[in-house]
């Protein structure tokens, strides 16, 4: 896997930066004990089922909005009807923090005007799966933030007109950002495969992937 795509900052498409390791261990640890307290309730970590009665592989948790296909609820109207936890502003300085390490000042987007209000919590285990799909169902046109903690997987970076080729496989380990915004904001993006084993357990993760994605749903 180490020649899937080099360990050092890239642009893998217009509006699209991947820059490995930018958490550090102790920021990982930390994100995992918040996911953890978030996994637990108001609205516990599930399955997601979509209207077609397919299950998703991945387990999912929301802050801030929860989603459920296609749309965006105060409350988790598909799972329990409790309110979702709230949307921390340490969350959204990370965030800003992201988008302004990714962009630097010259990308489509100001760091300073980036003010993520939900973020959709991802576990992979081994054998979960992502298949390819748009984060469309906001109404801001801002960046998506990606943070990978745990197990390194295969993301695979599309075009924005379908889900076949063009695209780009990127190895994501532990600690790595991942943003997407401007002309890539709605590329087709999916995780075809996990890497077991391959996560360093002083994160607090023993096994599996953990993703997170901070968003703008751009809804009051």
């Amino acid at each position: 896997m180490n020649g899937l795509f080099p360990r050092e900052r890239a642009q893998v498409a217009p509006g699209a930066v991947h820059v490995p390791g930018w958490l550090s261990v102790d920021e990982q640890r930390e994100l995992v004990v918040a996911c953890r307290e978030w996994a637990r309730g108001p609205v516990p970590i599930r399955h997601t089922r979509l209207p077609n009665g397919g299950v998703m592989s991945v387990r999912t948790v929301c802050v801030g909005w929860h989603w459920q296909p296609y749309r965006y609820t105060r409350t988790a109207d598909d799972v329990n009807g409790a309110p979702v936890a709230e949307f921390p502003e340490w969350l959204a300085e990370l965030g800003r923090r992201a988008v302004a390490d990714a962009y630097g000042g010259a990308g489509p987007w100001r760091a300073a005007e980036y003010a993520p209000d939900t973020a959709l919590v991802n576990f992979y285990d081994g054998d979960a799966k992502m298949g390819m799909h748009q984060d469309k169902d906001e109404r801001s046109e801002a960046p998506v933030v990606s943070l990978s903690i745990g197990d390194s997987c295969v993301f695979r970076f599309g075009n924005t007109e379908g889900r076949g080729r063009p695209y780009t496989d990127v190895e994501l380990a532990s600690g790595d950002l991942f943003v997407f915004g401007g002309p890539s904001r709605f590329a087709y993006h999916g995780v075809p495969k996990v890497l077991p084993g391959t996560g360093d357990p002083a994160t607090g993760m023993p096994g599996g992937r953990l993703n997170i994605t901070l968003r703008e749903t751009g809804l009051g």
